[in-house]
């Protein structure tokens, strides 16, 4: 595609593609604001609600399940109408639950309302793609683990302001009760705002809006199922389980492990999730960059043997932070697998746009899919009334290290097709 940037810098406000990398990844950060607002909050809505840790572990996984079917239809969108008007509908759509949340008064509206605030979680795969089309293929991995980074980093952000922003509003007089409702209409604001700046600054293409060139006519939007015989798509998808899955995941529990197995205030144990979380705004891009090096000196192999390791290293983390004694290991051993996951992200975002060309969309929301199927897949665990917290991130660990060998014998290098056979043979069939 034309005019698509070789380099990124960050610092730049400068042409269309920068600004929509800014807007793109601000777009997923306040998202991630409302999707995780009342994670940090868990502590005081669980004693309000009367939520046994069952109910708890229901809204967590609530709270991830809508996410996987809206991502896939998010990647569809993007490719149809374009990552621009998918955005917009998305932020004022998803700001409704957002701002009437506070509504619910019991477990079943309560649940009921963290599954329909979950779709906005699907704003991750309209960064991916929008993040994409802005970059040339030497630079995609780099730009798109910052644009996912920098997103990410709301669920730091979030873990450590919710609790100021609740803790603001009892300072005004009202009740607790009263405090966590008000305090989600800061995100569902944040959204409307949020949506105004994409519609009015940002572009599908870097040569214009999808409508404006006549993109969908040049590249039909006849969705290619093929793709999902492609065993690479699946190895990523478990991978981005393994990673971001345990990402969203630790953001929606980690609050209460600390307030349980350490005994901080809701304040300090969220201060110390939020940490996990500020990572993003170094670790997932260089999850990117390192994966950008590594592919343009060993190609995909170099890409796939990378995300191996870092998951496999994730893995050891995670159960050296679950067999953690005391607060300082639990804090030290969180910000070293942390540091691996963070990277594991980028990493798998540093091969995605090269499985097949004509799909971005698609392949982008599958494995993003599979992000939030391992975060749900992960939340049964923690609400098991028969595994604690620290046995559940312990088989997490094993089954991240798991997968981690899957990935290392995967092919990810494309094959080579001939002109003939290239409408029999998928671009992205298995190497």
């Amino acid at each position: 595609m034309e005019k698509q940037l070789t380099k990124l810098n960050i610092f730049s406000l400068k042409g269309i593609q920068m600004r929509t990398f800014h807007i793109t990844w601000l777009m997923f950060f306040v998202c991630f604001f409302g999707w995780f607002g009342l994670a940090p909050l868990m502590p005081t809505i669980r004693a309000e609600l009367h939520l046994s840790k069952g109910q708890v572990g229901n809204t967590i996984i609530a709270s991830v399940a809508a996410t996987i079917i809206a991502r896939l239809i998010i990647g569809k969108l993007c490719d149809t109408w374009g990552p621009r008007k998918t955005a917009v509908r998305l932020l004022i759509v998803g700001s409704l639950p957002v701002f009437l949340v506070g509504l619910a008064h019991d477990y079943t509206s309560f649940l009921l309302f963290r599954l329909a605030i979950g779709v906005i979680g699907s704003s991750f795969v309209i960064t991916q793609f929008h993040t994409s089309m802005m970059f040339a293929p030497n630079i995609k991995g780099t730009a798109n683990a910052v644009t996912g980074g920098w997103g990410n980093l709301g669920g730091g952000v979030t873990n450590m302001v919710m609790p100021l922003i609740f803790a603001a509003i009892v300072g005004a007089g009202y009740t607790k009760a009263e405090a966590w409702r008000y305090a989600m209409i800061v995100p569902g604001v944040l959204m409307l705002a949020i949506a105004f700046l994409y519609w009015k600054f940002t572009k599908d293409t870097p040569n214009g809006n999808y409508d404006e060139i006549g993109y969908a006519k040049t590249n039909p939007s006849k969705t290619d199922w093929s793709i999902l015989a492609d065993w690479r798509v699946w190895a990523l998808t478990m991978a981005y389980a393994m990673c971001f899955g345990m990402e969203i995941t630790f953001d929606n529990v980690a609050s209460l492990h600390f307030v349980d197995t350490f005994h901080l205030s809701q304040s300090s144990a969220g201060f110390w999730a939020g940490i996990f979380g500020f990572m993003n705004l170094f670790a997932r891009a260089l999850g990117g960059i390192v994966s950008d090096k590594v592919g343009g000196k060993f190609g995909m192999r170099g890409k796939g043997l990378l995300l191996a390791g870092v998951l496999l290293l994730e893995g050891m983390g995670l159960i050296l932070f679950a067999q953690s004694g005391n607060l300082t290991m639990a804090i030290i051993s969180m910000l070293s697998f942390a540091l691996f996951l963070k990277m594991s992200n980028g990493a798998t975002y540093g091969i995605v746009p090269f499985i097949n060309s004509k799909n971005v969309g698609m392949v982008s929301g599958i494995v993003g899919a599979g992000g939030n199927l391992g975060g749900m897949l992960f939340g049964f665990l923690f609400k098991s009334e028969h595994i604690t917290y620290v046995q559940a991130f312990t088989y997490i660990g094993i089954t991240v290290m798991i997968v981690s060998a899957i990935v290392l014998v995967t092919r990810f290098q494309k094959q080579a097709v001939t002109e003939p056979a290239k409408d029999a043979v998928l671009a992205g069939s298995v190497a």
